[in-house]
């Protein structure tokens, strides 16, 4: 090129061009003029632009999620004549930058299997493969999953814990207390049966509408009965997600059942500790050989307020790293986007806590052959 083509933010006026680029430059999974408009105006996204003289010659489109510091590479293209001009590295480089100014250490994507030219692309710009997803596209090629570490010196030792995704809307409990008991018992088998058979145990019966969500003492009560040693963190004495209901008989019903549940606990030697734990009292627990699961607002990810469990994967000097049970496909996310999310120890710090009262809960499993001292029977200590 004789003119190096300059990067700008596209905005509505460009989804004509964004539309023509997608019919040039792909004949399967064409992002829709809808999907450019929903990306540009509410979408929490970044699209990028290479234009010179007024000429579109690419662009690449960056998502985000809320609260987490994973940036996702959705899809770059660039127009058949600008191929082999050095203009799909300079957007993936601007896409690292935008990243990095969003305070995200690492940017995941999906290349197909076929596409060599992008792998070479994304493999010299120090992108690693980490998964392989069969017939991902609409022609059934596969994906290859890559992602890069943006800020260098961060080094994660992550937990190997497995990753099993919720399949319903109310089963983030049951999904994140079923991949702490994988970590700690590899001969488990994690399936639905099992997800909802937790969900039935674990239920606090009534939420907003239709089916419940779990609380931290119903879903210990599932790990012990499964041979799980374990402690239990709550700020206070409150019915647990009770801000969600109006009814006050539905009220009572869930009152009468987390009584019911901490009966039971009072006769096993499970630890209940009211107080809150911290970055480094967290970090301590899962040194010494524990799995983290924790109650979280989903507001600052997902930008609505309804509770969910996640897990602790691993922590750095910046970050926690979570499996996030719920893949927000609405938003266009992925399996990979939930797998040990990066957050801010101060976000998640804000994060994990729900409703009006702010209620916080960590629960942390040991293994049988890893059970730190605990008292005997139920205990409960404050601070």
């Amino acid at each position: 090129m004789s003119q190096i083509a300059m990067l700008r933010h596209a905005t509505l006026d460009d989804v004509p061009i964004l539309l023509a680029m997608e019919r040039r430059c792909f004949t399967t999974d064409r992002l829709s003029r809808r999907s450019f408009r929903h990306l540009l105006t509410h979408g929490n996204a970044v699209t990028l632009l290479a234009e010179q003289n007024g000429e579109i010659q690419g662009y690449v489109l960056l998502l985000f999620s809320r609260g987490t510091s994973t940036a996702r590479l959705y899809s770059i293209a660039v127009a058949p004549e600008y191929v082999r001009q050095g203009l799909a590295d300079r957007l993936v480089a601007a896409a690292e930058k935008a990243a990095l100014e969003r305070s995200c250490v690492s940017m995941r994507l999906e290349v197909r299997r076929d596409n060599t030219a992008s792998l070479r692309l994304f493999q010299r710009r120090g992108f690693r493969q980490f998964e392989v997803t069969p017939d991902y596209y609409e022609d059934h090629m596969d994906a290859l999953r890559f992602e890069k570490r943006l800020i260098p010196d961060l080094r994660t030792e992550l937990i190997k814990v497995p990753y099993y995704p919720q399949s319903l809307d109310f089963t983030c409990g049951p999904a994140a207390l079923m991949m702490a008991m994988k970590a700690l018992d590899p001969a488990m088998e994690l399936n639905r049966t099992l997800e909802l058979r937790l969900w039935r145990e674990a239920t606090t019966i009534f939420m907003t509408s239709g089916h419940g969500g779990c609380g931290p003492y119903g879903l210990a009560l599932s790990a012990y009965r499964r041979g799980f040693s374990l402690e239990i963190h709550v700020n206070e004495d409150g019915v647990f997600l009770v801000d969600s209901v109006r009814s006050a008989e539905k009220k009572e019903v869930m009152r009468l059942v987390q009584e019911d549940w901490i009966d039971e606990l009072s006769r096993l030697p499970v630890l209940l500790r009211r107080g809150s734990l911290g970055v480094d009292e967290l970090r301590q627990k899962c040194d010494a050989g524990g799995i983290a699961l924790v109650l979280i607002s989903s507001y600052r990810i997902y930008g609505e307020r309804f509770p969910h469990w996640v897990v602790v994967t691993g922590f750095d000097a910046h970050y926690i790293y979570v499996h996030d049970p719920l893949v927000d496909v609405k938003a266009g996310e992925t399996v990979t986007d939930s797998i040990n999310m990066p957050i801010p120890h101060r976000e998640f710090q804000r994060m994990a806590r729900y409703g009006k009262a702010g209620q916080k809960a960590v629960l942390i499993l040991y293994s049988a052959s890893c059970r730190p001292e605990l008292p005997t029977p139920f205990t409960a200590v404050t601070g």
